[in-house]
């Protein structure tokens, strides 16, 4: 059965690794994305943007997936925005073990809490620093507490009691007093752990989950209190084991922050964080709901088919029977035909009996006794029913009636009729028989192409959900970059800061430092990793170095460039130098490459098996060699939107039919940073 809930155990999970990641976090904006679902877009304070995903009643977690936003802010996601919106998270807690999240905001407009229930129905409920309740995503009035505007936030009554509360002696007690309950159900409901948690303690512990709470001792309690405490310790402070739970068919089961010994012998599905193995979770389930449709029609199919072969089996019944009637009412009318003189003299005996003094009985009963008395013949008189004048005759495997009121050629003709009628009948039972029959081919061809359409439908789903997921970008990507056609990566700086942070921050031992031999160029490092680059490797970075420096815009065909190691760049200049942002003194041998040319190869990569496609730009020569097809830009004159529309032109027809109008399509930014100055030509090939 599929996980439908949060347990406490979740809520701990997912808040410990919330803490280390959204605390001093400052709230971008806020969405309601349905009736229950709020989406939290956070900076983190290491400059991070993060997603944080709330639904009532369900889940929580950080999410790496686009969501879809409504147009229009629900009143509710309005006024969290009015309260929270540039507001800083200073705090997210478990309330007291139970499915209960607590978010504390502090912000221009005051302190407050955000409540999120993860039982029942849920609620998500924003507290003053009054205490009282300003928002809720649903108000209510209940026995124990109201969720009213303006009203005290009370927390509901407990669960059950908080496990880190309880000593082996209130465990023992707690139980105890379950009286002949079974213990699985006494320790979900004394501690409120739910089902999963209590069986696992008690699958842990080798205690038989049916045991009667009046049957444990000192040493049951002793050995589920320490197993609790050892799932509660690795929850809260050791070592996370997240994983998402399949069955045989690949089905998703659960997702849970620790290896359970009640999935033993499943598929496991290891991930890095909780928070990472609840979003692939709820987002695969979402994306499967999707083609839920298909589901159920394949249910109604299956129980449509069931009952038409059950039609069928009766058809087929019906079938055999009225055939064997009809051969049966055939094979009688020949054998009255076939024994016509010894039938008519059996008739004549009773159609005389008046006339001899005999009643129809003593006819019967003479018949009967002469019969037996000279031995079996081909047929004989079993009995009479004199009140529908009627005689049974046995003719071995045939028995039928004969009506005395009739003549031999008479009751021959009512079997002929007869026989004829069941082949009627038979004929309509054959036909409503075939009907089914096509009936139910024609649904098991339905049956297959749901199939196939579910399959189709799971992986569009997947397909789907695999687009909106967000990647995060690679440090490097703040700058400009190119992996080198043999794998090194080349990075660039983009202005006086970039140029700083690339040096001072991300420029190590072994690295390669270029840079173009004109003023206003930007440093460009390729990052060796330990390894040393190739001549190939050092081409491409000179090329690179090259298109970016100001050469390009006062349309050069060549600058001199040349490179240099980390050590030998420094912030301190000559006595009374100044040294501004961004710039270097250089001390010692440049390794010189002159008459670079200034060109930049723009390509297209594809992937065939998403559809989607992306814009890669960099040295001919590493272009070339990640791209399907690609045009190379020198300096020029044409500028702006008339030469990115050119450059989709061009890469257009060089790609396959199916993909041009995509390439068409593409939005011109997608080019507009790979070109320097945002202006050129288009060499011909």
């Amino acid at each position: 059965m599929q996980k439908r809930e949060f347990t406490s155990f979740d809520v701990a999970a997912v808040i410990r690794e919330l803490k280390e990641s959204i605390i001093n976090s400052r709230v971008i904006n806020i969405y309601q994305l349905d009736d229950k679902s709020l989406l939290f877009k956070l900076r983190s304070r290491d400059g991070r943007s993060l997603a944080l995903l709330l639904e009532a009643g369900r889940r929580l977690n950080l999410t790496s997936y686009a969501q879809e936003k409504p147009l229009t802010p629900p009143s509710f996601c309005m006024a969290l925005r009015k309260h929270l919106k540039g507001g800083w998270i200073v705090n997210v807690e478990q309330y007291e073990f139970e499915r209960i999240a607590v978010f504390h905001f502090r912000s221009g407009a005051g302190n407050f809490k955000l409540i999120l229930e993860l039982f029942g129905e849920g609620n998500v409920i924003l507290v003053g620093e009054d205490g009282k309740i300003l928002q809720a995503l649903v108000y209510k009035r209940m026995r124990d507490r109201n969720i009213l505007r303006s009203e005290p936030f009370q927390f509901p009554p407990p669960a059950g009691k908080n496990p880190f509360k309880v000593s082996k002696e209130d465990l023992f007690q707690g139980l105890s007093g379950f009286g002949d309950v079974e213990v699985v159900r006494a320790l979900a409901r004394f501690l409120g752990l739910g089902g999963i948690y209590a069986e696992e303690v008690l699958l842990r512990t080798g205690i038989e989950k049916t045991m009667r709470c009046s049957s444990l001792n000192h040493s049951h309690a002793e050995a589920m209190y320490n197993c609790l405490h050892e799932m509660l310790l690795q929850v809260t402070c050791g070592t996370l084991e997240p994983h998402v739970i399949l069955d045989e068919a690949g089905s998703l089961i659960d997702v849970t922050p620790l290896r359970l010994k009640r999935y033993d012998g499943l598929m496991h599905q290891a991930y890095s964080s909780f928070n990472e193995a609840l979003d692939e979770f709820y987002s695969r389930v979402a994306a499967l709901d999707k083609s839920q449709a298909a589901e159920e029609r394949d249910k109604e199919i299956r129980r449509e088919i069931e009952r038409l072969k059950r039609v069928m089996n009766e058809q087929e019944k019906a079938l055999q029977e009225i055939k064997q009637r009809a051969e049966r009412m055939k094979r009688t009318g020949d054998l009255i035909y076939a024994y016509s003189a010894e039938l008519q003299m059996l008739l004549d005996k009773f159609s005389n009996a008046g006339r001899c003094g005999k009643s129809l009985d003593e006819v019967a009963s003479e018949i009967i006794e002469s019969e037996r008395l000279s031995g079996k013949p081909n047929f004989s008189l079993e009995s009479l029913d004199k009140g529908k004048m009627l005689i049974t005759i046995n003719a071995g495997d045939l028995k039928f009636q004969m009506d005395l009121r009739d003549d031999l050629y008479s009751n021959a003709s009512r079997f002929y009729e007869e026989a004829k009628a069941a082949k009627r009948k038979l004929e309509g039972v054959k036909e409503a028989l075939e009907n089914t029959r096509k009936k139910i081919e024609e649904l098991e061809a339905q049956l297959k192409d749901i199939e196939d359409e579910k399959l189709v439908k799971s992986a569009e789903a997947f397909k789907e959900l695999a687009k909106r997921r967000i990647r995060q970008k690679r440090w490097f990507e703040k700058f400009r970059w190119f992996m080198s056609s043999d794998g090194f990566l080349v990075v660039a700086g983009k202005d006086a800061a970039s140029n700083e942070a690339l040096i001072k921050k991300y420029t190590g031992p072994g690295d390669i430092v270029f840079h173009a031999d004109i003023v206003g160029a930007p440093f460009i490092v390729v990052k060796t990793e330990g390894r040393r680059p190739s001549e190939q490797c050092l081409k491409e970075a000179g090329e690179f170095a090259a298109a970016l420096s100001r050469g390009w815009r006062e349309g050069f065909a060549t600058v001199d460039v040349y490179w240099v190691y980390p050590e030998q760049l420094s912030k301190t200049g000559e006595t009374g130098e100044y040294v501004p942002r961004g710039a270097f003194v250089v001390r010692g041998r440049r390794n010189w490459m002159r008459n670079m040319p200034l060109r930049m190869a723009v390509g297209v990569s594809l992937d065939e098996e998403t559809g989607s496609l992306s814009f890669i730009g960099g040295p001919v020569d590493a272009v070339k060699t990640r791209t399907q097809a690609y045009v190379v830009v020198a300096p020029g004159d044409f500028e702006g939107k008339e030469l990115f529309k050119r450059i989709l032109k061009e890469l257009a027809s060089k790609v396959p039919i199916e993909h041009q109008k995509k390439v068409l399509e593409a939005s011109l930014d997608e080019v507009r940073n790979l070109i320097p100055y945002g202006r050129g030509i288009i060499l011909s090939d």
